[in-house]
């Protein structure tokens, strides 16, 4: 442009702007590149102001682990949002309390209603997301178990991983509530299913990784070991841990008075020579279990889809992404014998080797290596 506007002489640039459509700014730009040699760069993206954490740069880890320990999924799973209790004012307040920040160093309430939103955070109550009941030890579970996680979380030796089954999905060409993306029409009854599948995931928390399997049978205690037994040589070897915590919600094959469960996991723990905490959420409130925000994004991600084959939905959970990373998926054949258990004698010798914290004996477990 420069170089024809240069050829045309006087008057140039006015002829080039009324009979091309070039903009007088950019052929002066192209002049003075042309002169000069050097390449002018518009910075677009310097303009402005800048974030808040382009000053802060810890502050959005900072909110999140404030936040965190204390959202809920949406219990039908018709968001991916993270619901909490916890106000923008008290997110600033805990900033200044619990990471030293100061108060004319942090954005106000409004930036930082915006940025919990960015992470995906509404603080709010939901009705629909309250507990139906709440026992004795509740609080005093909550407190532990966010204590725990957090020490967890700052001592790189300590794993924690987040695991849990979802509701078994009928294979065949079922609405489930929602609308096919194709226009394809789904049955008007929920006859009985070709197949049936029973999701099992495990999450790591702070990192994001997932790791997804399907089986046509029952996610047993057994079927939950072999699976952790399965992927714990790539965790062992990238994060070289020397505990592994587990967060669970005490379901019938995972809580702390499952017999073959914690047989289980002595006798992994024995092998691979690594500490195992259990770390369970109260009853009834299993929506705080953090695998529970990746079953949030799983339904989200197939709702407009009709689930007509194990291959199909094997697909759209291999295509889904949680923080930006996509989950192992894998489909397990191998069928599972349910109501294995140990006799009292057997179970007597294994608590004789289990340390149970007083006062919460089910819901917090070490088992040494």
């Amino acid at each position: 442009m420069a170089s024809v506007v240069q050829n045309l002489g006087y008057g140039g640039q006015r002829f080039a702007e009324q009979t091309l459509g070039w903009c007088r700014a950019t052929i002066r730009k192209g002049l003075h590149e042309l002169q000069s040699g050097q390449e002018c760069l518009s910075r677009f993206t310097h303009r402005g102001r800048k974030k808040a954490e382009h000053a802060l740069p810890s502050l959005l880890d900072d909110i999140r682990s404030i936040v965190e320990p204390t959202g809920q999924t949406d219990p039908t799973f018709r968001s991916t949002r993270t619901y909490t209790p916890i106000t923008a004012a008290s997110v600033r307040q805990r900033l200044i309390q619990d990471h030293s920040y100061r108060d004319a160093d942090l954005p106000c309430v409004r930036t930082i209603s915006t940025k919990l939103s960015d992470l995906n955070f509404r603080p709010m109550k939901v009705k629909k997301c309250r507990p139906l009941k709440k026992i004795p030890e509740t609080d005093a579970i909550f407190d532990h178990v966010h204590r725990r996680n957090q020490e967890a979380d700052d001592d790189c030796g300590i794993l924690r991983i987040s695991l849990d089954s979802k509701a078994v999905v009928n294979v065949g060409a079922f609405s489930r509530g929602g609308k096919s993306r194709q226009g394809g029409k789904a049955f008007d009854h929920d006859f009985a299913p070709e197949n049936k599948l029973t999701p099992f995931g495990i999450l790591l928390p702070q990192f994001g990784e997932s790791f997804l399997w399907f089986t046509e049978g029952k996610a047993t205690a057994d079927f939950m070991i072999d699976r952790l037994e399965e992927i714990w040589p790539k965790l062992d070897s990238k994060y070289r841990p020397h505990t592994l915590m587990i967060n669970a919600d005490n379901g019938p094959e995972c809580s702390g008075r499952r017999t073959q469960w914690l047989k289980r996991l002595f006798e992994f723990s024995q092998a691979t020579g690594t500490t195992i905490e259990l770390a369970y959420y109260p009853p009834y409130h299993s929506k705080y279990n953090p695998v529970e925000r990746l079953w949030g994004v799983l339904e989200n991600h197939w709702r407009g889809e009709l689930l007509e084959s194990i291959e199909k939905i094997l697909g759209l959970a291999r295509t889904m992404t949680y923080r930006s990373i996509k989950p192992v998926v894998k489909f397990v054949k191998k069928a599972y014998e349910s109501g294995v258990s140990l006799s009292r004698q057997e179970m007597q010798e294994l608590e004789s080797k289990l340390e149970r914290k007083a006062g919460l004996e089910q819901w917090f477990i070490r088992i040494p290596a």
